[in-house]
């Protein structure tokens, strides 16, 4: 059993460690044979403008007295060219933003090994591919082609870093000083008949990256009226390097123009995830091998996918990362060019897959690849569609809101009660109210007891002993009943056990008495009296060892083990909390019942009393069965209960929610591992006792654990390896909190086991002796 425990928790660290190389290993492939349009393009050049940070609305919107911020674009829209909608993808960020521009893929999800800060598998691009580029603009941005370039025809020229300053009194020379240096490039090519006769090459870019707009959003925010003035500024400048190339070309027609941008910003000047104002990006394109302006009734926004547009333009293999399916409607050209580009588009990205497909081929064992068949989904829709549909329907909405409740009582503490509430009307929805009354109304009622806690204050509540007192009372009064009935039912009681049964009576009323005058002598400032603090280590350690003094029948290892671990509780209880874990394990006594009258609806031949099954280690195998309906309900309802212990009286994922108070009678010198630990600990007995319960399910239903494990293991598969950088980031996060709580359960599943399975005797064989 240990052998298998062991091997569990290295699957479980396997697991843990899996997604990193399941959903953040880089998709890019390397190998493929580059594709070409077979035609010649219609551009000799390709200028692409990208005005960083710039919202579409901003741009294409009239200003407050009816006027254009930018009169150039804004003639070009009108007369020479086409226009629409470039949707960015989240993360809306600048280094993937202009990597999506330029090389036609999304983000690289192996980012995240490198802080998002660079791509850490080179690439293919546009300037790559490309017979010569020049470029201007931010370092940041530049250096980032440059570098995954080969060969030596990538030309970068950028300012000092340090100039993007979010404190500059005018960032606007950001952008004229891209403008600035490419007309003085072109002044000086003039004169330079080397550098001149590679400008009058074909297959070449000019690229240049504007940051001003972006600067100026988060310095002062997009509706400022330093953005709105930056796109002026962008806009006078376009308008001159249009006309300067167009006297250094003689109007030859052949130069492609495209302005962007890589990704939008909010009203509060923030970009990075998936608000329209952070995707929707402009687009306007014209020149060589574009459409004209047509009038049309109504307006058809189309995502543009650039990377493919620019290569198909000037005649250069698309970029052998791309993903970018060609926009033709822009195309200026015949319907044979526009055939052609498609079809070299598909077969460029069927390339990828192939290699893809290859690579995956030689790093796996054959027979652990095989392609998805179609026969899974059919089958499992063919198992749906034998319920009746309106009984599926009820299934399909009671599932999607429980899943929805558990969600939301991560962040609502209240959606508990609403669960619980729930919980309660469980035997009217099922035979369980006519079949068991009593239990039925048992289960409602501490199931509706249950649900009060969540409703209780977690922080900011006054320590209330008298309610700690009475929770132990409770259980003083509950144990007389219990050690009555066992008399009662049981022809002959051991005298180790009635005294066992004593002792933990005792170390309930030790506790009472311990959190009664320890408070008393911390309010006369008298300090924490050391006969208290001994007596308190001595019941917590204990509460460990009594346990496993009873007997394996269910129900007594049951309650041994909820009056050992309620002395410990108590003496770490403050107030209502102390009552918390006696409704809880209440309910599960009752749930224990529950599930075993539910055997007889679901078919299973094999029943026991409850009160007549032993807890054992070694456990038949073969009377386990498959999993039925009811099965997954068990597992929802075995979730739903960890998370109310979780969230039932505090809320872990604030340390505020808990008092210090609570570990007073241990110490009140403050030990920040020592009390943490103490709390933790308090945070954990109400998972062993759910755990525990649970583990009396699996005993009266025949169901394995591995099922249920199984079934909780879904939540690996809504780690996000898209979306903005922070939900990327929640996601792995929210992983490894799951991940982590499943081995924390698994370790407390064989904690449960222990405590439920194992049997200490201190004198050897036991004599029995009539009571």
């Amino acid at each position: 059993m240990l052998l298998f425990f062991i091997l569990g928790l290295l699957v479980h660290f396997v697991f843990f460690g899996s997604i990193f190389d399941i959903y953040f290993t880089s998709p890019l492939v390397h190998g493929m044979t580059p594709q070409l349009t077979p035609l010649p393009p219609p551009a000799k050049r390709l200028v692409l403008f990208v005005a960083d940070g710039l919202r579409a609305d901003t741009l294409y919107e009239l200003d407050e007295n009816g006027n254009t911020r930018a009169p150039f674009i804004r003639n070009i829209i009108m007369h020479e060219g086409s226009w629409g909608i470039s949707h960015t993808r989240v993360p809306t960020e600048s280094r993937p933003g202009h990597v999506a521009l330029i090389a036609g893929f999304y983000e690289d999800v192996s980012a995240v090994a490198k802080g998002w800060k660079e791509n850490p598998v080179g690439f293919d691009s546009l300037i790559n591919e490309s017979r010569y580029t020049w470029s201007w603009g931010s370092p940041d941005i530049l250096t980032m082609f440059a570098k995954g370039a080969s060969g030596d025809h990538v030309y970068a020229y950028s300012y000092d870093a340090d100039n993007e300053d979010f404190g500059a009194q005018d960032v606007t020379k950001l952008d004229t000083w891209v403008f600035d240096n490419m007309k003085e490039f072109f002044h000086a090519a003039r004169n330079n008949q080397s550098l001149f006769s590679k400008l009058n090459e074909e297959k070449i870019v000019f690229f240049l990256h504007l940051l001003g707009i972006d600067t100026n959003g988060h310095a002062h925010r997009p509706t400022s009226r330093e953005y709105k003035d930056n796109i002026k500024v962008v806009d006078e400048g376009m308008k001159e390097i249009v006309s300067m190339l167009e006297d250094f070309y003689g109007n030859d027609g052949k130069t492609a123009f495209i302005f962007t941008s890589d990704h939008g910003m909010t009203d509060w000047g923030f970009h990075g995830a998936g608000h329209p104002s952070e995707t929707l990006t402009p687009f306007v394109t014209w020149g060589a091998g574009i459409k004209y302006p047509q009038r049309v009734s109504a307006q058809k926004f189309d995502d543009a996918d650039i990377a493919p547009l620019m290569a198909s333009l000037i005649g250069v293999p698309f970029p052998l990362n791309s993903v970018g399916i060609l926009p033709v409607d822009y195309l200026n050209n015949t319907d044979l060019f526009k055939a052609e580009s498609m079809f070299t588009n598909a077969v460029q990205i069927l390339e990828q897959f192939k290699v893809k497909m290859t690579q995956k081929k030689e790093a796996i064992l054959p027979f652990f690849f095989t392609p998805f068949k179609f026969q899974v989904i059919q089958d499992f829709v063919i198992s749906l569609l034998t319920f009746p549909p309106s009984q599926l329907a009820g299934y399909l909405f009671i599932f999607t809101l429980g899943i929805e409740v558990l969600v939301l009582s991560f962040f609502y503490r209240y959606m508990l009660t609403a669960g619980l509430i729930a919980f309660a009307c469980w035997p009217f929805i099922t035979q369980l109210w006519i079949r068991a009354k009593s239990i039925s109304l048992s289960w409602i009622f501490f199931s509706l007891l249950l649900a009060v806690f969540p409703l209780m204050p977690v922080v900011g509540r006054k320590p209330d002993i008298f309610l700690v007192i009475g929770a132990g009372s409770l259980v003083l009064l509950l144990s007389l009943c219990v050690l009555t009935s066992l008399i009662k039912r049981k022809d002959r009681f051991i005298n180790e056990e009635l005294l066992l049964h004593l002792f933990q009576m005792l170390s309930i009323a030790l506790s009472m008495y311990v959190v009664y005058s320890t408070h008393h002598s911390l309010l006369k400032k008298q300090g924490l009296p050391f006969l208290n603090q001994i007596i308190s280590w001595i019941i917590l350690a204990s509460s460990f060892v009594l346990p496993l003094l009873s007997p394996t029948s269910l129900f007594e290892r049951l309650f041994s083990i909820l009056l050992s671990w309620m002395s410990a509780y108590l003496l770490l209880s403050t107030g209502y909390e102390a009552l918390f874990p006696l409704v809880l394990s209440c309910l599960m006594f009752v749930w224990i019942q529950m599930e075993q009258e539910t055997l007889q609806q679901s078919g299973v031949s094999y029943r026991q009393k409850v009160t007549s099954l032993q807890f054992t280690c070694n456990l038949d195998i073969t009377q386990f069965r498959h999993l039925y309906l009811d099965d997954i309900r068990r597992a929802f309802f075995l979730v739903f209960f960890l998370v109310t212990a979780f969230f039932g009286t505090g809320n872990i994922a604030s340390v505020n929610s808990f008092d210090l108070a609570s570990v007073y009678c241990f110490l009140t010198v403050f030990s920040p591992y020592m009390m943490g630990a103490l709390m933790m600990w308090k945070i954990l007995i109400p998972f062993v006792l759910v755990m525990c319960a649970f583990e009396a399910v699996q005993l009266t239903t025949q169901l394995s654990s591995k099922s249920h494990v199984f079934i909780l293991q879904h939540f690996f598969f809504l780690v996000k390896d898209y979306g903005s950088w922070l939900e990327i980031g929640t996601s792995i996060s929210h992983y490894v909190i799951v991940m982590s709580m499943t081995i924390v359960l698994m370790l407390l599943n064989g904690l449960a086991h222990l405590l439920t399975t194992k049997k200490l005797e201190l004198y050897g064989k036991s004599k029995s002796h009539l009571i």
